[in-house]
Parts: structure tokens; C-alpha cells; sequence
């Protein structure tokens, strides 16, 4: 202590020795100055005052941490909010028969749903709204005064003023009797009960037309009546079946039909060869051909069908004119097929109409329908089997007839889109259909359950399926502009290493085809070429650009086997060689 007062002493001695005036010259007192940029004391004092509110207040029971210390009153302080059902427990310990929610009890809400968005629009519209307890009213005070507390589903003022004047007025009606007032064919029973749904509509008696209005009713009757014999007569040529020969004779002087094959027919070559030129261009169709197919086995006749609601068959060998147009479609015909000897085909139809026709008469045989539009006909190919009729309908169903009987015998059910293509494979004992659903389906002649189901997620449409002559194979045209390879052994397999691309068919629903030696796969495309791939390699050996529009039907001819015919929507069909 003494050391430390020693200490002081000196220091005192030498603040004296340095402000005497005889050791250190006189010093001004000049203003201090600092370079701290002022400071807002505001924000400053809320933090203080906020800060002595929240340790006057209660406690926020969330909170983890408490800066204070807090009083008894604030510990214990009830928490807002409806009470739980049993008084000795908190929120958090109610036991599970208590609760209605996962966190425990909610109270239901003892305002009507009308009442609350009744206040809730309110003031949304006039800034006010009543107050739940119903004795005050919250919000702008001055529209709450000028609106006379008015909520959006009360009646202004003056709107009440008027009704209470008509009822009062009503009943003073109704207190003079008066005899009149209760017939309804008067006046009075009109004013009486204006407001019925019958007020004001007293028949008035038509008065006579002008000439300007005879004249306009006399045109509208003549119009409507034209159109609706029009209707009659577009009804009547429906149901007209017809066919015109276009040959010098049915028969020649042997009697042999026009449809018979030449006797020295046969196979030009045991190999293809690609064609190159277009040797002849059927013209007959009026507008765009949907398919062609050859004469099966021999190919000196091609049947046609288009559009303008025609089939025609054309000579292939010799004049190679149009020998026979079958007219039984009202609408564009989608698709044909031959029988095994040719002496009958089968007709498809826009029309939901299924036509059997004579190929030599040109007579329907039959016709079958079930109300939907057929996509794809097919004749069951084993020789026993003929009058079996496979139809692939827009409705998703392939259906089955007897052509003899011309009864549905049955209903194959599974696609979820339209058939678009049947094709028998395993010596006819089954056959795969495609569809709209992007899949395929393996199905057993006969049994309407499905053996096999082909859908892939990268799988798009496959508008038309061909199967290789080897029958171990099919070619399906992808609309994902590919040719895809399937297996027709047990498990239906896709062949990776084979696929055939290039061409561009997005959209259109062109025919894949073979060669009779199964040697190359040819497709129409979008743009009007054929193109030629090598089976083999699935190089494309040749293209050739055949029609303007899209060359949507092929056909490899069985017999000479460099020649090919292709069709198009510009209404044409050309050979090739």
C-alpha cells in the first residue's frame, strides 16, 4: 500500500511540475472537433423501450431462451386460445381420447359459415365488418356510418322502402274484392299476379304479313325443302349397290371369265431385282388411293380402293385398263382383301359398313356391321376357313364373323385404341393385331385372351405390319421413322440387330412390304418415295421418288418379280420395273 500511495504521489508531483507556467509555454483552449458521422438515438430508444415491454409481458411459450428473469405472474400466465377438454392438462399432454388432431384439441368455431362470409365480404367491400360478439363493429367508422351498417346481403334502404309500399299495397288490393281479379283470362288477374312467371305474356293475335315477310317465308320453305330432298335422295343412292364393267366381254369365246389367269403365267425370275422405271400410271380415281393389292398367286389383276368411295380393278398383263368399278360405299373406303382365289374380296368403309363382294359379277354377297368405323379386314387364310372374317374396329375390338351365317362369333376386347393391323402368323394359328394404344398384342385364333403383350415405354404406333415370306418374321412400321423386326417364334421377340431407317413416315400410316425372295424390305414415306433395304445388311439400296403427295401403299408382284406398284394420295398408281 505504501509503494502503491508512493506511486500516486509522484504521479501527482509530475502533473504539477507540467502545468506550472514556468516549465511549459501557454496553451490556447480551442473547440474540440470529431470525424464519427452523428448518430439516430431513435431506433436506439424502441430497442429500449421494446426491450422493457417484452420483460413486462408474457412469456411467448415457443420460445427456447429467456434474456430476463421473469416473474411468477409471467411464468404462469394462461396461454390464449380455447381451453383443452380436460382442465388439468396442457396442450401438449392431453391423452388421446381427448384429442381430434394430431396436435391436440381444435374447437369448433361457433360462428355459421354464412355469418363469416357475410362479415368477411363485407369488409372487403366497405372497409367494415361486425365485431363476432355482435355488439361492435371494427373497421372505417365513416363507411360504416354513411352505409347505415348496411352488410353486403342486406337491401339498401331505399330497396326496402319500395317493397314494404308494395306489400302494403297488395294486401289493400286483396282486402277489396273484386270478381274480375281472379279469373286469369283478365287483365286484372295479370296485375294481381305480376310477379308469377306467366305476367305480361297475354297472346297477341298475329296480324297479316307484309309482302316483304311473304315473300322471305315463301324463299325460307323453298330452301328447307330443297335441302331435305337432297338429304332423301343422298339417303336412297346410300343404299344403291352398283358396279359397271368396263371390258369388251364378261367371257371370252372358250367361256372363260374375265378374272382368270392366263395359262402361260408364271415366275419370271427365282430372284428380285430393285426396279428402276415406271412403266404405266393408273389414273382413274378421282382422289387419293388408301391401298392397292395384287391378284393373289398369279398378280394380272390389282384391285384398288380410294377415296371417292370407289373400288376399281385394273388389267395388269395386257390392255391394262380399268376392267370393273365397284360403287357400295357412301363414304372413303380404308381397306381391302383378297380372298385365296381372288373370286371374292372383302371392303372396309368409312361408312361402318363391311361390304362381301364377287369380284367377276361385282355383286355384294354380304354386308356386315357394328356400328364403327373398320380399320382393317382380314379372311382367316387357311383354305377350310374362308368364311371366317376378322375385322379390326375403331371401337378397340377385333371383331369375328361367319360370312356364311353372318353371325358375330367372337369378340377379341383388350386394345385400349383402334386396330389398325391384323396379321396371321404360326401356320394361321394365331395372330398379331396393332393398335393406336402403341402395342402389340398376341392373340390365339378363336380365344379371345391375349398370349402375348408387347408395349415398351419408347414404342410409338404402328400403322402397318408385313410378314417376311420365310414366316419367321415381321416388319412393323414405327412412326418414330423406323422399321422394327419382331420375332414370330414362342416369345415374340424384337430383333435389335435389325431395323431399317432413313425414310420419314411420321404421321402416315405407309404400307412395309417385302420381296417375294424376301431378299429386300421397300416402305412408301411421307414425302412420295420408295425406299429399298437390303434384309440382310439394312442398308438402303435404292430410293425412288414416285408420286408428289405421300406414297402411302406398296405391293412386290408375285410373279415378276422386278415389278412393283405403289399408290399415293394424289389419286395415281404406278408400276414400276
Amino acid at each position: 500500500m505504501d509503494l502503491i500511495q508512493g506511486y500516486h504521489h509522484s504521479d501527482d508531483d509530475d502533473d504539477a511540475a507540467a502545468s506550472s507556467p514556468d516549465s511549459s509555454p501557454l496553451r490556447l483552449s480551442l473547440p474540440s472537433k470529431t470525424s464519427a458521422p452523428p448518430v439516430d438515438e431513435t431506433a436506439l430508444a424502441l430497442a429500449a423501450a421494446g426491450s422493457t415491454r417484452s420483460t413486462s409481458g408474457p412469456l411467448d411459450p415457443t420460445q427456447h431462451s429467456v434474456s430476463f428473469n421473469p416473474t411468477y405472474d409471467q411464468l404462469w400466465a394462461p396461454v390464449q386460445g380455447p381451453a383443452p377438454p380436460s382442465a388439468g392438462h396442457t396442450s401438449s399432454s392431453i391423452p388421446q381420447g381427448f384429442r381430434n388432431h394430431k396436435l391436440g384439441f381444435v374447437e369448433d368455431a361457433s360462428i355459421q359459415p354464412f355469418l363469416f362470409d357475410e362479415q368477411y365480404n363485407t369488409f372487403h367491400r366497405f372497409g367494415y365488418a361486425t365485431d363476432p360478439s355482435g355488439l361492435h363493429y371494427v373497421g372505417d367508422q365513416t363507411a360504416l356510418s354513411t352505409n347505415s351498417a348496411l352488410s353486403v346481403y342486406n337491401l339498401p334502404p331505399h330497396e326496402q322502402k319500395r317493397r314494404r309500399l308494395e306489400m302494403k299495397s297488395k294486401e289493400n288490393d286483396e282486402s277489396a274484392f273484386d270478381p274480375e281479379a281472379d279469373n286469369p283470362a283478365t287483365e286484372d288477374w295479370l296485375l294481381k299476379n305480376r310477379k308469377s312467371p306467366w305476367a305480361g305474356k297475354k297472346e297477341v293475335v298475329q296480324g297479316e304479313l307484309t309482302e316483304e315477310q311473304k315473300k322471305y317465308a315463301e324463299e325460307h320453305a323453298a330452301k328447307k325443302a330443297e335441302k331435305e330432298g337432297r338429304a332423301e335422295g343422298k339417303e336412297k343412292t346410300d343404299l344403291v349397290v352398283k358396279s359397271t364393267f368396263h371390258g369388251k366381254e364378261e367371257k371370252d369365246y372358250q367361256g372363260r371369265s374375265w378374272i382368270e389367269p392366263p395359262k402361260d403365267a408364271k415366275a419370271s425370275n427365282d430372284r428380285c431385282y430393285i426396279p428402276k422405271r415406271c412403266v404405266h400410271t393408273w389414273s382413274g380415281h378421282t382422289k387419293g388411293v388408301s391401298a392397292i393389292r395384287f391378284f393373289p398367286k398369279h398378280g394380272h389383276m390389282l384391285l384398288s380402293a380410294s377415296m371417292d368411295t370407289k373400288i376399281k380393278i385394273w388389267d395388269v398383263f395386257n390392255s391394262r385398263k380399268c376392267m370393273r368399278t365397284y360403287m357400295g360405299h357412301s363414304k372413303a373406303v380404308r381397306d381391302i382383301s383378297f380372298s385365296n382365289d381372288g373370286t371374292k374380296f372383302l371392303s372396309a368403309g368409312y361408312d361402318k359398313n363391311i361390304q362381301y363382294w364377287d369380284t367377276e359379277t361385282g355383286k355384294v354377297i354380304s354386308t356386315f356391321s357394328t356400328g364403327k368405323v373398320p380399320f382393317v379386314v382380314k379372311l382367316n387364310p387357311d383354305d377350310d376357313k374362308q368364311n371366317i372374317l376378322l375385322a379390326g374396329m375403331s371401337d378397340k375390338k377385333i371383331v369375328q364373323w361367319d360370312i356364311n351365317s353372318g353371325q358375330i362369333t367372337q369378340e377379341y376386347d383388350q386394345h385400349l385404341g383402334a386396330v389398325n393391323t391384323i396379321t396371321f402368323v404360326d401356320n394361321n394359328r394365331r395372330f398379331v393385331t396393332s393398335s393406336d394404344d402403341k402395342s402389340l398384342r398376341v392373340w390365339e385364333f378363336g380365344i379371345p385372351v391375349v398370349i402375348k403383350y408387347i408395349s415398351e415405354p419408347h414404342m410409338h404406333s404402328m400403322p402397318a405390319i408385313s410378314l417376311h415370306p420365310n414366316s419367321n418374321w415381321l416388319a412393323a412400321q414405327s412412326l418414330d421413322n423406323q422399321i422394327l423386326i419382331y420375332s414370330t417364334k414362342e416369345r415374340f421377340q424384337l430383333n435389335k440387330k435389325k431395323r431399317f431407317t432413313g425414310h420419314i413416315v411420321a404421321g402416315y400410316a405407309c404400307q412395309v412390304n417385302f420381296s417375294p425372295d424376301g431378299r429386300y424390305v421397300m416402305s412408301g414415306d411421307g414425302e412420295g418415295k420408295m425406299w429399298f433395304w437390303d434384309w440382310k445388311s439394312g442398308k438402303v439400296n435404292r430410293t425412288l421418288k414416285c408420286h408428289e403427295q405421300v406414297c402411302i401403299g406398296c405391293e412386290w408382284h408375285p410373279l415378276e418379280q422386278s415389278k412393283v406398284a405403289t399408290c399415293s394420295w394424289d389419286g395415281t398408281i404406278k408400276y414400276w420395273d
